[in-house]
């Protein structure tokens, strides 16, 4: 086991499992709404964060950051059983390439994000966690305009 899986696995799947309170919290009907304006449908906000956690598990594998991959949706984004699937295979898909991972490769090997920038994996692992975050900002808000409320973790965590 690496340092990097001993010190924010934890924080990590406790930031993952949020999803699972958004996903346990709405139905495929609610995946079809959209806020006013040029708003994606919380639907594809949802499959939206997918492809990003896609795209930083090929990161720690490759050392480079590609947002420009785009899986087949198969309606992902209109089923919030086919959501939690694929989540499901995407957080163990980061677990196994983090757990694969040298503590060499964590302190010395970069990743490659474009505009020289390039920062370590520790800092690319962070940046994961607060994509996570930023896309439970967004769906709280469609959650109120949806007139839901979650509570525990959620509001612990989000507000």
């Amino acid at each position: 086991m690496n340092s990097l899986v001993e010190r924010e696995f934890p924080v990590l799947h406790a930031t993952q499992a949020l999803r699972g309170h958004l996903m346990d919290a709405l139905t495929d009907g609610d995946l079809t709404y959209r806020l006013p304006g040029a708003n994606p449908s919380l639907g594809e906000l949802c499959y939206e964060i997918g492809e990003v956690e896609y795209s930083y598990i090929q990161s720690f594998k490759t050392f480079k950051l590609d947002f420009n991959f785009r899986p087949d949706s198969d309606g992902v984004g209109n089923s919030v059983d086919k959501l939690k699937a694929w989540y499901k295979a995407l957080d163990a898909d980061l677990d196994a390439v983090l757990t694969g991972l040298s503590d060499d490769a964590i302190q010395n090997q970069r990743i490659e994000r474009g505009h020289d920038f390039s920062p370590p994996v520790g800092v690319q692992f962070h940046t994961y966690r607060e994509a996570l975050l930023i896309f439970y900002a967004k769906a709280d808000v469609y959650l109120r305009a949806l007139g839901k409320r979650l509570d525990g973790p959620w509001t612990w965590w989000i507000g």
